[in-house]
C-alpha cells in the first residue's frame, strides 16, 4: 500500500467532510434538537447513502459509462427541494414561542421526535446525485494506494466512511456539551438557515443549468 498516498487522501477527506455543509447542518440540527442517539443514527444514514454513491462512481469509471447531465439536474432539483423541505420544518419548530422559564424549569420540553433518523440521513446524504460527479473525479487521483483498482476502492471506500463518521460524530459530541434550552434553539436556528440556503443555492444552480 502506498502509505504516503493514502494519508494524503485521509486528510484531503479529513477536511472535505469537516467542511459545513448539508449533512453537517442536518447532523447538528438533529443533536441540537433531537438528542446523540438519534442523531448517530442519522449520521448512519449519510454513511449509508455514502455508499451508494461510491458504489454507482465506482460502476461509473469501471465502465465508463455516460451520464445524462439533464437527469442529474432533474435529481438534484428534487433533492433541494426535499432540503428546504427539511429546513423550512427547522425553522418554524424553532421559531415556535418557548415555554416560560419558571414551566421550562420544572417540565422537561420533550425532544423533536421526527427530526433526523436513519432515513432522513440517507435521504439528505443522496439528495444531490451529482456528488457521484465527485467520486469520480476525486478517487483516480488515489486509486494507485493499491496494486488493483478494486482493493483501491475498497481501502478508499472505507476510509471515507470511518472518516465520516469520526467527524460527524466529533459534532455530535460538541454540541451534547453545549446543549441548553437557548442554545439549542440557536443552533437550530442557525442551522435551518444553512439548510435553507444550500436548497436555494442548488436549486437556482439546477434550474441554470436544466434550461440551458
Amino acid at each position: 500500500m502506498n502509505t504516503a498516498l493514502t494519508a494524503t487522501y485521509a486528510l484531503t477527506v479529513l477536511l472535505l467532510i469537516a467542511t459545513p455543509g448539508p449533512v453537517v447542518a442536518l447532523i447538528v440540527n438533529t443533536a441540537a434538537a433531537s438528542g446523540s442517539r438519534k442523531a448517530l443514527f442519522t449520521a448512519v444514514g449519510t454513511n449509508w447513502a455514502s455508499l451508494v454513491l461510491i458504489g454507482a462512481a465506482a460502476w461509473i469509471i469501471m465502465t465508463s459509462a455516460a451520464i445524462d447531465k439533464a437527469w442529474l439536474s432533474g435529481m438534484s432539483l428534487l433533492g433541494c427541494l426535499f432540503i428546504g423541505y427539511i429546513a423550512v420544518g427547522t425553522l418554524r419548530e424553532a421559531l415556535q414561542p418557548q415555554p416560560p422559564k419558571h414551566a421550562a424549569e420544572t417540565v422537561e420540553t420533550p425532544r423533536s421526535a421526527g427530526r433526523g433518523g436513519l432515513l432522513q440521513g440517507f435521504m439528505v446524504g443522496i439528495s444531490n446525485p451529482k456528488d457521484i460527479i465527485f467520486f469520480i473525479a476525486f478517487f483516480p487521483q488515489f486509486i494507485q494506494v493499491t496494486e488493483s483498482f478494486e482493493k483501491s476502492m475498497v481501502v478508499l471506500s472505507l476510509l471515507w466512511i470511518a472518516i465520516d463518521f469520526a467527524v460527524l460524530s466529533l459534532y455530535i459530541f460538541a454540541i451534547g456539551k453545549i446543549a441548553s434550552q437557548r442554545s439549542n434553539r440557536l443552533i437550530s436556528l442557525a442551522s435551518g438557515v444553512a439548510l435553507l440556503l444550500i436548497a436555494a443555492g442548488g436549486l437556482l444552480y439546477n434550474l441554470k443549468e436544466l434550461a440551458a
